[in-house]
């Protein structure tokens, strides 16, 4: 038995409650009122608290700053990774309240039961502050319920504090379905209220060696078809938009007020940087304007990790019926996120792991997925998650795109009509079909199949390697699309980067209609760091 919170112990009650949410997964994301990717609590939960234990992992051997503790500094870790690996609004509200506990735990010498008591109510405050419209009935009904228990227990015993907590959140847990007519509606109990519950049963046996009898709660065996009620928001907004952001307060106050006149389900928290300096964001957010949601946080900052998904095509975390289909594609950056996620496609952030695509598979609840990776260097584990998929029942068929405007074209050609497998040939085909090319500039001298160059000088890619060396951006990319349109094509896409020049895509198009007048061509702001521009010929 503990008579304090030490570090040691807070990296014992991380792994400890991975372990029980993994468990408990399916179980968890049984409970959803509705089976969109918001619904799919157990899965965020799992990801959120898996992205905490990596950062306690990888910051074994750092030691704390001045003035914060041993204990503190492993919570802060934990918090940190939770905000930055947070999915869903479970999980964006989880890191919140991990948050809440190390800002307060953070300086204290010794965590006995009143300083549990009081992080556990200031938890509370920081996880209620992160939603736009709480609403009871909740995780956040749970945490709050918790945090009263361990208030009244008025003991520094930091057992009975804990106990005590654990308890009243299965009994906060209990009541959900009083308070939220969905849950009562659907016969179960909130699903983020009951992974905070094996959270806190978690630490229950850290601190005591005991584990905690507790009833599993009472899940139905078949989810009910979508209805009107969601567990957060309405069902007028049609995207679930989430993504990182580096930015300082008063963007983010401003864009806050944005994100709130276009949709619902807002949650906006920050991993509690000085306000005079620029801090990391989780921005979550329903909305039917995808491209507004993503300019108002480019105006904020700097955001990464974009995902949309499109609810339509969410209709239960599990395999649906044998011809259901959807498409997993790979994005880095904000256009090109926008542009395939309107496409109705489930977008992954770029450099994925094999979890990662394969949750964004799940989520799909689809029979039939095709995955699009967009990167040389994202195949295999395209291939390996398809491989984990096909464990899992769901079939998966990977077209080995390299580019996001290969993706583009075999987007284009879906025909749900078609049969899965003939579908996935014409998808193949029409990517096949695309040529691309990439512009960067090189960053260290190099001898290419072009020729030696130098830091600084505009590389210009054709199927992967380089084909051009020139010194002015504009010239290389004019030159570059004047040597694939020499070989033929009808349609020029092009995707400016994040850090592209203005008037690049303008230079290009106009280049192209003096040289080219009878070829199409269509640009957009694709947003991905490196490579100013992206070029695909069809």
């Amino acid at each position: 038995m503990l008579e304090t919170l030490d570090a040691a112990a807070v990296r014992r009650w991380c792994a400890s409650g991975l372990t029980a949410l993994r468990r408990h997964q399916g179980e968890i994301d049984d409970l959803n009122v509705y089976p969109v990717p918001d619904g799919d609590t157990g899965t965020n939960l799992v990801l959120t608290l898996t992205s905490a234990q990596q950062a306690l992992a990888m910051d074994l051997g750092t030691l704390p700053e001045d003035g914060v503790t041993a204990h503190g500094h492993a919570l802060r870790l934990m918090a940190r990774g939770a905000l930055l690996g947070a999915r869903g609004n479970s999980g964006v509200i989880l890191s919140q309240i991990l948050r809440g506990l190390a800002d307060t735990l953070g300086d204290v010498p010794t965590v006995a039961g009143r300083a549990l008591a009081g992080a556990l109510r200031d938890a509370t405050t920081t996880a209620y502050a992160a939603v736009a419209r709480p609403v009871e009935g909740t995780v956040l009904s749970v945490i709050a319920a918790a945090a009263t228990a361990a208030e009244q227990a008025d003991s520094d015993d930091l057992r009975t504090v804990a106990r005590a907590a654990a308890g009243e959140a299965a009994r906060a847990l209990a009541r959900t379905p009083e308070q939220l007519p969905a849950l009562a509606h659907a016969g179960v109990v909130d699903a983020g209220g009951r992974g905070l519950c094996l959270l806190l049963d978690a630490l229950v046996e850290v601190i005591t060696g005991e584990t905690p009898p507790r009833p599993t709660p009472v899940t139905r065996t078949v989810r009910p078809p979508l209805t009107a009620v969601r567990e957060t928001g309405s069902t007028e907004y049609a995207y679930e938009v989430q993504f990182l952001l580096d930015a300082p307060h008063e963007a983010v106050t401003r864009m806050r007020a944005e994100l709130a006149a276009l949709g619902d389900s807002l949650v906006v928290v920050g991993d509690g940087g000085s306000p005079a300096t620029s801090t990391t964001w989780n921005v979550h957010v329903h909305v039917n304007d995808v491209g507004a949601a993503v300019e108002a946080g480019v105006t904020a900052g700097r955001p990464y990790r974009i995902s949309v998904t499109r609810f339509a095509e969410q209709a239960a975390s599990a395999p649906g019926p044998a011809d259901s289909r959807a498409a997993v594609v790979v994005a880095a950056g904000v256009g090109i996120a926008e542009l395939l996620g309107g496409e109705g496609a489930t977008v992954v952030p770029g450099n994925p792991s094999t979890g990662e695509l394969l949750d964004a598979i799940r989520a799909t609840a689809a029979a039939r997925v095709v995955l699009l990776p967009n990167d040389p260097n994202t195949q295999a584990v395209a291939h390996a998650a398809a491989q984990e998929a096909h464990r899992l029942g769901v079939k998966v068929s990977v077209v080995p795109t390299r580019s996001p405007v290969q993706a583009l074209a075999a987007l284009a050609v879906r025909d749900p009509q078609r049969r899965f497998s003939d579908d996935v040939i014409a998808m193949a085909e029409a990517a096949g079909a695309c040529r691309y090319a990439e512009v960067c500039h090189a960053s260290r001298e190099a001898l290419t199949v072009a020729g030696p160059c130098r830091p600084g000088d505009v590389l210009a890619l054709v199927e992967g390697e380089v084909h051009l060396i020139g010194s002015d951006l504009v010239d290389t990319c004019a030159a570059v699309v004047d040597q694939m349109l020499g070989g033929g094509g009808e349609l020029v896409t092009l995707l400016t980067g994040a850090d592209a020049p203005a008037g690049l895509a303008e230079a290009v198009r106009a280049h192209v209609g003096r040289r080219w007048p009878f070829v199409e061509v269509q640009a957009y702001p694709g947003g991905q760091p490196h490579y100013p521009l992206l070029v695909g010929v069809e």
